[in-house]
């Protein structure tokens, strides 16, 4: 997959591309709908499949005090636009400058002089431009004045409510990854390197990996069932967020334990994909006390796995 910047690269050399325009935070179910078209549209036009995406996030330029937390950053972003078969990703530098573009400048500049754009795919919602202004109709308009053609992918819908990173957000937020995970498309998960802790999981008899992680958002306080994949082997683990009460302390540790054995992990990269809630984060009378629970949130863990195959 190519990856080209904007505005600092030359114009990319991709054949008639059909692009899908948007921020796709989290790249969810709704956005794989929209890759998705945009793949067979290319394919049967002969054209690139391509992304047109936006960094940094433009709430974080126009709006950085209300700017929510992102679900993936920009590398994850793009692992999982090449893992969906997507051969050109164009990210744009989003800048104050950039944000007081008219929309006509934005389509002008970027999508037909930059890149040459053969068609232009959005989610029903997407706007773009200054203060928002630009809305598909304008953006369908443009393009046959352009020549180039504009459609939009109507939102994609799980149980009751419209699939939607906010949504998403919320979910991860109150703990529900399970749920996080079925608009996703794929499990909510955390990258980072294994750092050095007090060493008081392996006292207790359950050593566990401490997680640095480069991701904005925590899931909630508790203790889940997880995966840890690790040089690209899963591994069943049990994972606590939050503060360890009990220990004591006002840090927030991600911490890893297991289930197949213990590993040497200081420095090693992993990521932790969030399976199931297990229980809320709570103070216990005793070390002891704690140490059973643990027990029991192992076991928990495993008939986890059991239960969904894994």
């Amino acid at each position: 997959m190519h990856v080209a910047h904007f505005p600092n690269d030359q114009r990319p050399r991709w054949h008639a591309p059909v692009a899908a325009l948007g921020n796709f935070d989290g790249v969810h179910r709704g956005h794989q709908k929209i890759l998705d078209r945009v793949k067979r549209q290319a394919d049967e036009r002969g054209g690139t499949p391509v992304v047109v995406t936006f960094d940094p996030h433009p709430p974080r330029v126009v709006r950085p005090d209300r700017a929510p937390p992102l679900l993936l950053n920009i590398d994850q972003k793009l692992e999982v636009f090449e893992r969906a078969g997507i051969a050109g990703v164009a990210v744009v530098q989003f800048t104050p400058e950039l944000a007081r573009w008219e929309p006509e400048v934005f389509v002008d500049t970027v999508l037909v002089d930059w890149l040459g754009v053969s068609e232009v795919w959005v989610g029903a919602n997407f706007l773009f431009g200054r203060d928002r202004a630009g809305t598909y109709t304008l953006l369908k308009a443009l393009g046959e004045d352009r020549g180039f053609r504009a459609e939009k992918i109507d939102p994609v819908r799980y149980k009751d409510f419209v699939v939607s990173s906010t949504r998403i957000r919320h979910l991860i937020g109150e703990g529900r990854v399970d749920e996080a995970a079925a608009l996703l498309g794929h499990q909510y998960w955390l990258d980072g390197v294994v750092v050095r802790g007090d060493a008081r999981g392996r006292e207790l008899g359950y050593p566990t990996a401490n997680l640095r992680t480069t991701n904005e958002l925590l899931p909630a306080y508790g203790i889940y069932a997880t995966i840890a994949i690790i040089d690209r082997r899963q591994h069943a683990a049990v994972t606590s967020v939050g503060i360890r009460p009990t220990i004591g302390g006002d840090t927030v540790t991600v911490e890893t334990h297991l289930l197949d054995g213990s590993m040497d992990l200081y420095g090693v990269r992993m990521r932790l994909a969030f399976v199931q809630w297990l229980r809320p984060e709570e103070k216990f009378d005793s070390l002891d006390a704690l140490t059973e629970q643990i027990g029991k949130d192992c076991e928990s863990g495993r008939q986890v796995f059991a239960r969904l195959g894994l």
